[in-house]
């Protein structure tokens, strides 16, 4: 009665935000009196399947010199700098680029010492797309094979590239995109399943397949329109294969923020990843999961996955940290997930 009587500075008037702020305390203590206690607690994501996104083991990520096409980085606590390294060929992308970023994904997914991810180009150039020689080779390959049995081939063949490119977006952690330079073709299908954008002003962006005699089979054709409200917009720039700039990509959304030079980009992203980093890693990994089920199906739907995730995620020990935190006005830490 006190709180719906407005004594709460969590109150709105309505009572809404105190019954939420009460549910929160309620959750605290309850959670408390059980570590006291020492309740065992259950299995409830190996048991949901629904939330297997966030029930996977954890297995350390190896590091090093692992990749040939790749470069990675820790360059502060819990934030993985992945860049993308064949800058003499302006990184454009091999089959062999395509399986370690799988492999990397993979492994960061897993990574309890990652929890947020920036994803570069090394040189003057982000991405040329995919690398000539490596397309010419697809179609020699397959040009001996009977028409069907060619089909069935080809067919294997771009459905693991797009796989390999899906590893972002299925990649608990949040990835953003730092892109400068030409970002081209096959480029496009890398930054479209990436969680945030930024782009240097002299960024070019296009999806260039339908020049070359194609329709675009890895994902911008799918995620271009999810992540862009201009329909009008996505149809021109892919029927056209025209290139676009930072400012236009801006304008429809594609990219969040511009900057005047890469120095600058990459030293955003860095403070947006580490922001991201400090924040409770459950809640970070069940917001990404939640959006991307809610872009892909109804409101509703959207509401009753974070109702079943959040009426187990509300009992995390991150809650107590985060409020406790919150009121003395300290950095919270949080276990490793």
């Amino acid at each position: 009665r006190r709180v719906h009587g407005g004594c709460s500075p969590y109150c709105n008037g309505t009572g809404t935000s105190a019954l939420i702020y009460c549910e929160i305390l309620i959750f605290v203590m309850l959670t408390t009196i059980n570590r006291k206690l020492s309740i065992p607690r259950q299995g409830f994501f190996l048991k949901n399947p629904q939330l297997r996104f966030l029930s996977t083991t954890n297995t350390k990520w190896a590091g090093g010199n692992q990749y040939n096409t790749l470069a990675i980085e820790k360059p502060v606590e819990f934030v993985t700098h992945v860049k993308l390294n064949y800058p003499s060929k302006r990184n454009a992308l091999t089959m062999e680029s395509f399986q370690e970023i799988a492999r990397c994904f993979s492994e960061l997914h897993n990574d309890a010492d990652c929890r947020s991810i920036i994803l570069t180009g090394e040189g003057p150039t982000f991405c040329a797309g995919i690398n000539i020689p490596t397309l010419m080779s697809i179609g020699t390959d397959t040009a001996s094979l009977e028409t069907s049995r060619r089909w069935y081939k080809l067919r294997e063949i771009v459905g693991s590239i797009q796989r390999d490119l899906t590893s972002i977006e299925n990649c608990r952690k949040p990835v953003i995109a730092a892109i400068h330079g030409a970002c081209v073709g096959a480029a496009m299908g890398l930054i479209t399943p990436c969680d945030i954008r930024y782009a240097t002003d002299d960024a070019t962006f296009c999806v260039k397949e339908i020049v070359m005699g194609l329709a675009s089979d890895v994902g911008p054709l799918q995620r271009l329109s999810k992540i862009v409200g201009n329909q009008s917009w996505v149809r021109e720039v892919c029927l056209t294969g025209r290139n676009f700039d930072t400012n236009e990509a801006y304008l429809n959304g594609l990219v969040s923020r511009s900057f005047s030079d890469y120095d600058s980009m990459l030293s955003a992203a860095m403070e947006t990843a580490t922001i991201i980093a400090n924040r409770s890693p459950v809640a970070v990994q069940a917001t990404k999961m939640n959006l991307i089920y809610s872009r892909d199906h109804s409101v509703q739907d959207g509401l009753e996955h974070i109702l079943l995730c959040n009426s187990a995620l509300i009992q995390s020990e991150d809650v107590i940290e985060s409020v406790q935190s919150n009121a003395m006005k300290t950095k919270p830490t949080f276990n490793k997930l």
